[in-house]
This record gives C-alpha cells, sequence and structure tokens, in this order.
C-alpha cells in the first residue's frame, strides 16, 4: 500500500532545514493567506508553492489521495457559499454585474464568481506548504521544533505521536480492506459508488477500535517511563539553525511584509478589480 502524508528521509534543501524554520515558515505563510484576499498576492503565493512543493521532491502518490478528499470538499464548501450567499461577491466590491439568472434570488455576478475564485486560490495557496510541511519534517523534530517557539513539549510530542502515527494507520485500514475483500465485499471500483461508500465505512469501526488499543499501549508506555514529570526536556532529533535556516527564515518575513503592504494598500484586504 502506497502511504499518503508520511515523512520520507530525502537530501534536498528543504529537508535539511530546521523543523522550527518550516515551522514558522508554514505559520506565516497560513497567516497571509487567510488574511489577503488580494488576488495578485494569492496568485504569486500559489505559484511559488507549487514551485517550493516540486523542489521538495514530494511524490504525488503521497498526497494525490488527500488532495482529491480535499478538492471535494472545497468544492462543495463553495457551492455553499453560493447557496448561503450569492450576494456577497457584490456586497464586498460594490457592484453588480449579472451573468445569468438561475432562480428566485440566485443570479450568478461576476463579483461572486471573482469571490469565489478568490476563495479557492486561498485554499490552493496553502494546500502544497501544508503537503510540503508534512512530508519534509521528521516527527521528532517537529515536537523539538514547537517547543522550541515556546509550545510545551507535551503538545509538541501529542502532534508528533499523530504524525508518526499515519503510516501505521493507514496500514491498519489496507488490512481492515483486505480482510473484507477476502469476505466477498467488493470495495474497488467495479463496485457502485455508493456500494463502496458503505463499503469503506464499515472499516471505520474496527479502525478505531485498532487506533484506541495502539493509544493505549503508547501511553502506558510513557507513563512507566515517567514521561511529563519535568517542566522542561532535552531533544535528540533537533537540528541547529545553519545559514540556509536564516536566509529562509529573511526571505519568508520580507516576503510577508511586502504582500500585508500591497494587501492592505488601499485600506481594504480585498482587491478590487471592477472600480
Amino acid at each position: 500500500m502506497s502511504r499518503v502524508l508520511s515523512y520520507e528521509e530525502k537530501d534536498t534543501w528543504i529537508h535539511r532545514l530546521s523543523g522550527v524554520t518550516k515551522l514558522i515558515f508554514f505559520l506565516l505563510w497560513s497567516i497571509t493567506s487567510m488574511i489577503s484576499y488580494d488576488t495578485r498576492v494569492l496568485l504569486v503565493m500559489l505559484v511559488l508553492s507549487l514551485v517550493i512543493f516540486a523542489m521538495s521532491k514530494t511524490k504525488w502518490k503521497q498526497v494525490g489521495t488527500v488532495f482529491k478528499f480535499i478538492m471535494l470538499f472545497l468544492c462543495i464548501n463553495l457551492i455553499a457559499i453560493f447557496f448561503f450567499s450569492p450576494g456577497q461577491g457584490t456586497k464586498i466590491y460594490g457592484t453588480e454585474t449579472p451573468l445569468w439568472h438561475l432562480f428566485g434570488r440566485y443570479t450568478v455576478t461576476k463579483e461572486q464568481l471573482f469571490y469565489e475564485f478568490n476563495v479557492m486560490v486561498k485554499y490552493l495557496t496553502v494546500i502544497p506548504a501544508v503537503f510540503m510541511f508534512i512530508v519534509t519534517t521528521n516527527p521528532s523534530e517537529f515536537a523539538a521544533s514547537m517547543n522550541k517557539v515556546g509550545i510545551h513539549y507535551n503538545i509538541g510530542y501529542a502532534m508528533a505521536i499523530a504524525l508518526r502515527y499515519i503510516p501505521d494507520v493507514q496500514d491498519d485500514f489496507a488490512k481492515i480492506k483486505h480482510a473484507q475483500e477476502a469476505r466477498g465485499i467488493e470495495m474497488s471500483k467495479k463496485a457502485p459508488f455508493a456500494s463502496r461508500i458503505r463499503s469503506m465505512a464499515s472499516i471505520i469501526f474496527p479502525l478505531v477500535f485498532s487506533s484506541m488499543d495502539r493509544i493505549d499501549v503508547v501511553s502506558n508506555a510513557m507513563e512507566l517511563r515517567g514521561f511529563g514529570k519535568h517542566k522542561k526536556r532535552t531533544w535528540y532529533s533537533e537540528r541547529p539553525f545553519k545559514r540556509n535556516d536564516y536566509l529562509t527564515l529573511v526571505v519568508v518575513v520580507l516576503f510577508t511584509a511586502a504582500a500585508f503592504v500591497i494587501t492592505f494598500w488601499d485600506g481594504s484586504r480585498f482587491y478590487n478589480p471592477f472600480l
């Protein structure tokens, strides 16, 4: 089974960066994307995200399945935005350019399409950064990174263990799925989509129970070793800062500052091409 969203050691400049550097980059990148609705800034960030993602040499099989689910969620989210607030774009940009009327109060306008386009780009800007961060950061180093920026090491360890056990959960899922197929339950693409969804849902409960057993074993082992007794701890996997770390932090801070200046230059975080 090909594992998705799992750390894989590679010799790239991104893998050689400190976990603290990648964590700060991810936080600043996400904050900038969340705050800005300037299409120019978002498109530049999207291109840079794709370039950085390509430079990390992440294989599509590591993220392809998750990406498909995220895109499905994004499509549902965009439809929901239009359904619950079809005039949001008009309110934001102050103009109304109807394209075609559907029914009732639902009229597709250029402003609404432009607004939802920006929402889509915001998601697509962050997704490659999330994938890149997860698959290029050692979970143990990630825990050390969180602790180094002031987060308690208990929280860091919880996040690290969650990331470390993603491959194991995937293996458990594959084993349960194969056991179901051995019993004659069709779960491949040959089965109807609705039937596959029901069959996949039947895997959830065994998967949850096996995960709970794993959590119990890990928690008991950590308790027996006195985990959490001291307020501070040292880290075996902590990676020291090097020249590329400082350069990366300088670049991302300057880019974030420039993005905010461009976004709020006219007093609004929405780029308005309709004026």
